[in-house]
């Protein structure tokens, strides 16, 4: 069965984070309602988080160039996949599975520390 005529149930054509905006913008309003002079500060802290996971992300490219967490892959994920329905998107090269593993986790690591570094300094 191709892709294209593949059933998806209506809450599933949703994007995949509608939910938590809508939870988002019903905190806002919440916000909005009970302390309007706070509202400005959301955007500020905002541009400080997402700021400090960019500075997080190339950080780890900086430090560590040649183990990129793609670098452990069969085939370049940028020229895109055909794989079949049920089958793994981009496999990982034989033997490096945990390899693969670390370097996610130390992406993610740098990049929460990072994050967790700003946040505390607010």
């Amino acid at each position: 069965m191709s892709r294209n005529t593949y059933y998806l149930a209506p809450h599933h054509r949703l994007p995949r984070d509608a939910v938590w905006l809508l939870i988002s913008i019903i905190l806002l309003i919440v916000i909005w309602r009970i302390a309007p002079q706070q509202l400005p500060i959301v955007p500020y802290k905002l541009c400080l988080v997402t700021l400090a996971a960019s500075v997080g992300f190339w950080l780890d490219r900086t430090f560590f160039p040649y183990a990129r967490p793609d670098s452990y892959l069969n085939d370049d994920w940028r020229l895109g996949t055909d794989e079949p329905i049920g089958d793994v998107d981009f496999p990982i090269v034989n033997g490096y599975h945990h390899v693969f593993a670390a370097a996610m986790l130390r992406r993610a690591m740098i990049v929460a520390a990072s994050i967790i570094g700003v946040t505390l300094g607010l």
